[in-house]
């Protein structure tokens, strides 16, 4: 078999602190990466919720038009032997339509509520996203200074790395 050429190691001071710099911006890029991952798994449930319920808030609408037509349909019919079911029917309809309206009250609460928690999920991603991008830069640039062995490379790769975790870590915050 061929000789597999070794991963080069890096002997020089400059090189181990760049290294040891780049370790720690992969290290804080995972937590900030899985921060944004769980706010973005979590803003597609809760809008996959969100839209169960306005699909439900539609449904109790449309139940609620029903009854109310039906009120008027019985309202309009001519008086006869039977006045007294036909009052008690225009009665249940009315209170039907009243009961469905203020579920659909409750459910337009826990709707918009939903959509808010989706919303600042969403933020939170956003955030860790724009942090991670910081790092990922970071590194690039630590590694071209180690290739370089350009230490000016490596203070603002640092720097761009540092802004990177500052805006990653107030996702933790929101």
């Amino acid at each position: 078999m061929a000789d597999s050429r070794e991963i080069p190691e890096v002997s020089d001071a400059f090189g181990r602190q760049v290294a040891i710099t780049i370790a720690i911006f992969a290290v804080t890029l995972a937590f900030i990466g899985s921060k944004g991952d769980n706010a973005k798994t979590d803003a597609i449930l809760k809008t996959s919720e969100a839209s169960n319920k306005w699909g439900y808030y539609q449904a109790k609408s449309v139940k609620q038009n029903l009854s109310e037509s039906e009120g008027r349909l019985l309202s309009l019919l001519p008086a006869g032997p039977d006045e007294a079911a036909r009052t008690a029917a225009i009665a249940k309809t009315a209170s039907e339509a009243l009961r469905l309206d203020a579920e659909k009250d409750e459910i337009k609460i826990e709707a918009e509520k939903l959509v808010t928690e989706a919303e600042h999920n969403s933020r939170i991603n956003d955030r860790c996203g724009n942090g991670a991008l910081g790092l990922q830069i970071g590194i690039v640039i630590c590694s071209v200074a180690i290739l370089s062995k350009w230490r000016p490379l490596w203070f603002a790769g640092m720097a761009t790395g540092i802004i990177g975790i500052t805006i990653g870590a107030t996702a933790f915050f929101m």
